[in-house]
């Protein structure tokens, strides 16, 4: 088993990279292997909607969010971290996560899903909220935790006190485990994967 944690920030190692690792050493002591990956400060190409991606099955855009989804069979779980800008994720993994999950289609389905955000001091439940839409339209259980997934300080060294929201990170890790661990439990024993119906798309008009 193995969990891909994605960290949204500019800062490589700054307070994002800080709780997304209390969450990865909490999943590393339960026996799941980790692996964060940043998406680094370079622009990224938005979506244009072409549609491509349905019929090559991947995108036309042959960049880190294209090389990334490429992955996505290697991981069990996904989580994605982000600082709050603005009551809201940083804009360039927002433009990173638009590709990387319409681009990469069925492939996240009945995979687990949880968003860790950093602030100073307020936007993190908004910003929070935004990046778990991202799981719940792909059919992938949400993980939850003893609070919501924040943190909060100015710089890493700051988050390292955020006693509770440490907690929180490894209570998230934790949990995270032991549901990764009761799926496979449950596919050994003869549970399968949901089937889903063909779906069904309409709009306001029609």
């Amino acid at each position: 088993m193995k969990v891909l944690l994605i960290n949204g920030s500019p800062h490589e190692k700054g307070c994002t990279f800080t709780a997304l690792s209390e969450v990865a050493a909490s999943l590393n002591q339960n026996g799941v292997d980790t692996e964060i990956f940043w998406i680094g400060k370079k622009a990224i190409q938005g979506c244009i909607a072409c549609f491509k991606c349905a019929t090559l099955g991947h995108c036309v855009f042959d960049d880190s969010v294209k090389k990334l989804a490429d992955r996505l069979d290697e991981f069990n779980a996904i989580v994605i971290g982000s600082p709050v800008y603005y009551a809201g994720p940083a804009g360039s993994l927002l433009t990173f996560l638009d590709r990387f999950f319409f681009s990469g289609g069925d492939k996240f389905f009945g995979k687990l899903g949880a968003s860790v955000v950093s602030c100073r001091r307020a936007g993190t439940t908004a910003s929070f909220d935004r990046i778990n839409k991202y799981f719940t339209i792909k059919n992938m259980p949400v993980v939850a935790s003893q609070y919501w997934n924040e943190v909060h300080g100015n710089s890493p060294e700051e988050v390292k006190q955020d006693l509770e929201g440490l907690q929180t990170m490894r209570t998230l890790g934790q949990n995270m485990a032991w549901l990764l661990k009761s799926i496979e439990a449950g596919k050994n024993s003869g549970v399968g994967a949901p089937k889903y119906e063909e779906q069904v798309f309409t709009n306001f008009i029609r």
